[in-house]
């Protein structure tokens, strides 16, 4: 498994819709990127004067990342995301 290092969180990505609200379906290079994310790790947090910071996320946890940001990581054949905790804009609830 990937563990994360300081205040950064594995992230799996949500599927995007393959369809229009007016039921158009897009091709794979039309969809937009989806920004909904799952919470598969997190790292230990940051190190602030001498004190960890705990990241605020927790594993299962659904997200709202900024677009495009993060590092792509494909492991056993699963693509996921390492992202900083400041990439995290929310958490869906």
């Amino acid at each position: 498994m990937i563990k994360p290092l300081g205040s950064r969180v594995l992230i799996k990505m949500k599927e995007g819709e393959e369809k229009t609200k007016s039921g158009i379906i897009l091709s794979g290079t039309a969809q937009e990127k989806p920004q909904i994310a799952e919470v598969i790790e997190v790292g230990p947090g940051e190190k602030i004067d001498g004190k960890i910071e705990p990241i605020i996320v927790k594993k299962g946890d659904n997200i709202i990342v900024s677009k495009y940001s993060g590092t792509e990581v494909k492991y056993e054949g699963t693509d996921y995301i390492i992202v900083k905790q400041d990439d995290i804009l929310a958490i869906v609830e």
